[in-house]
């Protein structure tokens, strides 16, 4: 072991430049939400990736200042921002691709491992945290897809959500933080299904699906 004793100050040091660059991503990705917004996706999402280059060489830091057996001794210095860094990248795949990004490919792209065994990891329930997030965030896009004018996007955005929550319904939730944050989910499915009927009722949803704005 190249230390006898863990440093918290020199962990809480790595943690704020990591909560420095989410914050520099989420200022960069609530730009979809403006009208202009929505045609500088592609441009944002691309400018999201070279943060999460810094991302990635700030967690080979945190890795060095606390011995790799004492993860959890420690874990709730970067449990917050971790949970942040995951809904970013989701968030950007979502973006991407429209799909949810696994466990493991947040892992991938935050730099770390998704495996406990292996190290520095991305603890499942940070994970589920981090997606929960994603679900009040697309629920906020949706609305403001209607403003934008987009209408075929809150139709993928309800599909999306609604098969996020049937997933978390095969979970046995034992975490009480993480309990709490899935009741907002059920909220978040409300939100989005008052927007889509919304659109059904001023007959928009027609226009969505018929081909001229419902290609993803």
């Amino acid at each position: 072991m190249l230390f006898h004793s863990p440093r918290p100050p020199e962990i809480r040091k790595v943690v704020q430049a990591l909560e420095q660059t989410a914050r520099e991503m989420l200022t960069l990705l609530q730009g979809v939400h403006q009208g202009a917004g929505f045609q500088d996706i592609p441009k944002k999402c691309q400018k999201a990736r070279e943060h999460f280059g810094t991302v990635r060489t700030q967690m080979e830091s945190l890795k060095t200042k606390f011995p790799a057996d004492q993860y959890y001794r420690f874990h709730e210095h970067w449990r917050f921002v971790l949970q942040r860094l995951v809904f970013l990248a989701s968030f950007v795949v979502y973006l991407e691709t429209e799909t949810l990004v696994t466990r493991e490919a947040v892992a991938e792209i935050l730099g770390i491992e998704a495996d406990r065994e292996r190290g520095f990891h991305l603890d499942i329930e940070d994970y589920l945290s981090g997606v929960l997030t994603l679900a009040s965030e697309l629920a906020r896009l949706a609305v403001n897809s209607v403003t934008a004018g987009d209408y075929s996007r809150p139709l993928r955005i309800s599909t999306f959500i609604n098969e996020l929550d049937s997933g978390f319904r095969l979970l046995n939730l034992k975490n009480d933080s993480l309990r709490k944050r899935y009741d907002g989910l059920k909220y978040d499915v409300k939100k989005i299904e008052e927007v889509v009927y919304d659109l059904s009722i001023r007959g928009l949803n027609k226009e969505a699906t018929g081909g001229v704005g419902g290609e993803k």
